[in-house]
């Protein structure tokens, strides 16, 4: 039997953030449990690299359940199975989302502490800025955000191009306004991927009380008289118990995380009892209103120039381990842009990935030619899904039901989407250097054959949100108290993307990451702002 302080399943964003801030105390004791291996690989610090990761040893490599809103297609869903899980393998783009999310937030729960004025210092604190300090922004923070060294030429001039159809230029998506197109900064040092392993725990790998476990599947979280005192997991064929005299807390994410709670008996009682899980805790809300951000990606062939298709050529290999610039430093998404699908919205609801390369059907096949990517995202979301298990066997993947375009206001922003991206690309430069519109193909203009359209290219953005959702004591529906500790049990937080209230209006890795230097500060019972004193 192992005793630690803190046990932490789940060595993705929040979990490393979480492990090296809480080891930053020489006197607590912390388990970090990784059901994946190491990051030491090539495809992890290339970023150009990151889908190379997709489909392998390294990858949860979920499918959804069948989507009657896209055909009956199943989706597949990439999450990273490794020290700095997804932010190992995703695009690296740092996004916050817009004040208002935070705000939302802050009224849902009932507790002003995520408001976006109080979670701003905690934003500031984890980030290590190339641009410098400001009001939104910090230095010497543990997670490094820098420019793109090597931008490709078509990003200039899709930039170029969003501004001549009159959208404002944006340098910075985490400033003082979201709207506006403009480069993406992303999580990288010198040409190279900064994940949340490089940012917290590998600085940490040298502390007396981090213990790291790779190869360990979580199988159960142990509850004795209503306090969770241990998590249960196998390990080199073996069936092990950490027990955790302060705290268990799972940062497996919105899949892994509800996973857990239904396998150990913690949920909804029906569900439990279909599937041969006794109950332990009675709590409706675990693995409901689950969400994601679509993605249509709206394609084009070319005229002129080359797409990023050659990329991992021996030259842009050359230049990658020479001097970490070329095409192997781009993150793909290289530029974007947040727009609304109707003047009187009261924020965006949409968001562009601009890529210089042809992205289809989550990169199962290799780019075949040259081509350009407006990848078109619903971030303001309105349908909700589910995950829950198929068997009381933790090796079965649960079933993930994202309810794609069940509320059908999602499709039909969608669909203005589509027309917008049209109308960039037939501006300015971007319209010398874009041929045939390869999908969902230039002959569709009625919305009614948009809408199809949609519904057979529709992906996920990976961006899985809110199934362990925080709220307040009189929602029913809440998994999580605003303070992260699981509602009717003690010694048992969840901190990870599934405790999202509501999807932010952006990519969710900072938000990730924000939570869990939150959820230290609540654990270890400190604050290190004004802001923060009356929160806990």
């Amino acid at each position: 039997m192992e005793k630690f302080d803190v046990v932490v399943v789940g060595a993705g964003s929040a979990g490393c953030a979480l492990a090296g801030r809480l080891t930053e105390d020489p006197s607590l004791r912390v388990l970090l449990l990784e059901a994946g291996g190491s990051d030491d690989v090539l495809e992890v610090r290339v970023p150009a690299g990151c889908h190379k990761l997709w489909r392998t040893r390294r990858d949860w490599g979920y499918t959804t359940e069948p989507q009657p809103g896209l055909g009956g297609r199943r989706l597949y869903w990439p999450r990273g199975k490794l020290l700095g899980g997804s932010s190992s393998m995703n695009a690296m783009i740092y996004v916050r989302g817009a004040a208002a999310d935070y705000d939302e937030w802050a009224a849902l729960t009932g507790d002003g502490s995520w408001s976006y004025e109080h979670v701003l210092p905690l934003f500031r604190r984890s980030e290590d800025n190339a641009r410098g300090a400001d009001r939104w922004h910090g230095v010497g923070g543990p997670l490094r955000v820098e420019d793109l060294r090597s931008p490709h030429p078509w990003t200039r001039a899709v930039i170029a191009a969003a501004q001549a159809v009159g959208h404002p230029r944006n340098d910075d998506f985490n400033g003082a306004v979201q709207d506006g197109v403009g480069p993406y900064q992303v999580t990288q040092r010198r040409g190279r991927r900064w994940s949340a392993a490089d940012a917290y725990l590998h600085p940490a790998a040298g502390r007396p009380g981090l213990t790291v476990r790779t190869g360990a599947l979580a199988t159960r979280v142990v509850v004795e008289r209503g306090r969770a005192v241990g998590v249960e997991y196998r390990h080199r064929g073996r069936t092990r118990t950490a027990r955790a005299a302060a705290e268990v807390v799972l940062a497996g994410g919105a899949v892994n995380s509800p996973q857990l709670l239904l396998l150990s008996g913690i949920g909804p009682a029906e569900h439990l009892g279909s599937v041969g899980v006794d109950v332990v805790h009675d709590l409706p809300g675990v693995g409901a209103g689950l969400q994601d951000h679509p993605v249509v990606p709206v394609i084009w062939h070319v005229r002129s120039g080359k797409s990023l298709l050659r990329a991992e050529s021996p030259s842009g290999y050359a230049r990658w381990f020479a001097a970490r610039r070329g095409p192997l430093t781009s993150n793909l998404a290289e530029s974007g842009l947040f727009a609304r699908s109707a003047p009187a919205l009261p924020g965006c609801d949409l968001q562009f990935h601009f890529l210089p390369v042809k992205f289809w059907r989550q990169a199962e096949v290799d780019p075949d030619v040259d081509a350009f990517t407006a990848a078109t995202v619903l971030v303001h979301v309105r349908s909700r899904g589910s995950v829950r298990l198929r068997s009381a066997d933790p090796a079965w993947a649960p079933a993930i039901d994202p309810g794609y375009l069940t509320d059908e206001r999602d499709l039909r922003a969608l669909v203005s989407g589509i027309e917008l991206a049209r109308e960039i690309a037939g501006a300015g430069p971007l319209a010398d250097v874009l041929a045939e519109e390869w999908s969902p193909g230039g002959t569709l203009h009625r919305r009614a054959d948009l809408e199809r359209a949609a519904r057979l290219t529709l992906e996920s953005l990976y961006h899985p949100v809110s199934s362990c959702r925080m709220g307040r004591a009189d929602d029913d529906g809440a998994v999580v108290d605003p303070q992260l500790r699981v509602r009717g049990l003690d010694g048992l937080r969840v901190v990870d993307a599934s405790v999202m209230p509501t999807l932010v209006r952006g990519n969710t890795n900072a938000p990730t990451i924000m939570i869990a230097e939150r959820a230290a500060d609540l654990i270890a019972g400190r604050t290190v702002d004004p802001h923060l004193a009356h929160a806990g």
